[in-house]
């Protein structure tokens, strides 16, 4: 199982000591979360991380009571294909 860890402004996976996985995060004016960039190595590629990424922000914002901002193209397609995602995505 892979683990994803949690550093200042994104979630991350760490092999051999090298980030094969990221997604990064900041905050607008409003206190909502802004997903900035999401990246996978190729190694890792087809296992779903990309997916599991967006839902650790997509907790982080439930538990803060946030709205996420997708800038980045994937984290947006994920939001908006995902039902279960509604409730955290800001409106448009």
């Amino acid at each position: 199982m892979i683990e994803i860890a949690r550093g200042e402004g994104e979630f991350y996976i760490l092999k051999n000591g090298e980030k094969k996985a990221e997604i990064t995060f900041s905050h607008d004016n409003n206190s909502n979360i802004v997903i900035e960039h999401t990246y996978v190595a190729e190694e890792l590629g087809g296992q779903g991380i990309g997916k599991q990424l967006v839902a650790k922000v997509v907790e982080k914002a439930r538990a803060e009571n946030k709205k996420i901002i997708p800038q980045c193209d994937y984290a947006e397609k994920q939001l908006k294909k995902n039902e279960e995602y509604r409730d955290v995505l800001v409106s448009t």
